[in-house]
């Protein structure tokens, strides 16, 4: 993919509050056009979050996005692919684990649609993990809906709450769907954990049938660590108790 009207806007609205302080890597090298359609949307966000500047500041002449992330602020982009067809500086097959020398070496890893084209997901959510320095961001956004065709999967924040959260312990700063076409009648919708009430996401009515993103962001911290196992949310608090269930990350103290 590429970072289209949906995407700046989200990268416009998360350089107000974060600026990585070391390294940034972009999965695969993300494009960036102004959407001719959509042209005026690019400075009413850019406008909507205090930045002064306009959106043809932001292009560079090979149509790619390092250009974009630098000026909001994301620091010198690496970019990671499988292959170096589009001039990636790192090689690494993220079906695989990653080599030691990329462990806790990254403070924003920027998933603008890769993963989605990843066989190995659990893997790849893994790889990204380790690249992480605690402290560090991903911020993520792939197929929810819409997408048919496009990659090998489409995405449910499910995932989001039941890996990230749970199962690795970081931070969910940001978890919702957006729309790719601003003008989408359903727009924006945030996700909260299924957990806190124990009843799966009614999604029905909320996300309509165009192309939709899960956009997430979500923080590396200290106490941070890969799992040894993830649950669906509504299970998880269901069995939580329950002796032939076995362990979940909701554990009591005292079973009942």
């Amino acid at each position: 993919m590429g970072v289209d009207v949906a995407l700046f806007d989200r990268l416009v609205e998360l350089s107000t509050r974060f600026q990585p302080r070391g390294r940034t890597l972009m999965l695969g090298r993300q494009g960036f056009t102004i959407q001719t359609r959509h042209r005026k949307a690019y400075d009413e966000s850019l406008a909507r979050h205090g930045i002064d500047a306009r959106r043809f500041d932001f292009l560079q002449e090979d149509g790619f996005a390092e250009t974009l992330m630098e000026k909001l602020g994301f620091g010198q982009i690496e970019t990671m692919d499988f292959s170096d067809y589009e001039g990636a500086a790192i090689l690494h097959d993220l079906n695989k684990k990653p080599e030691r020398k990329l462990w806790n070496q990254f403070d924003f890893i920027f998933d603008g649609g890769t993963v989605e084209h990843v066989f190995n997901v659990p893997m790849a959510l893994e790889g990204l993990y380790r690249m992480l320095k605690p402290g560090g961001r991903l911020v993520s956004a792939n197929g929810l809906n819409g997408w048919y065709g496009h990659g090998m999967y489409q995405f449910n924040p499910e995932l989001v709450w039941t890996f990230w959260r749970r199962a690795c312990n970081c931070n969910v700063i940001d978890c919702r769907a957006v729309p790719v076409d601003p003008d989408d009648e359903f727009g924006q919708v945030e996700f909260r954990d299924p957990a806190e009430t124990g009843v799966r996401l009614k999604l029905k009515n909320q996300i309509g049938p165009g192309r939709t993103y899960l956009y997430y962001e979500v923080e590396k911290t200290k106490e941070s660590h890969l799992p040894d196992f993830a649950l669906q949310s509504d299970y998880e608090t269901r069995w939580n108790g329950h002796e032939n269930a076995g362990a979940t990350h909701l554990e009591t103290e005292t079973r009942t």
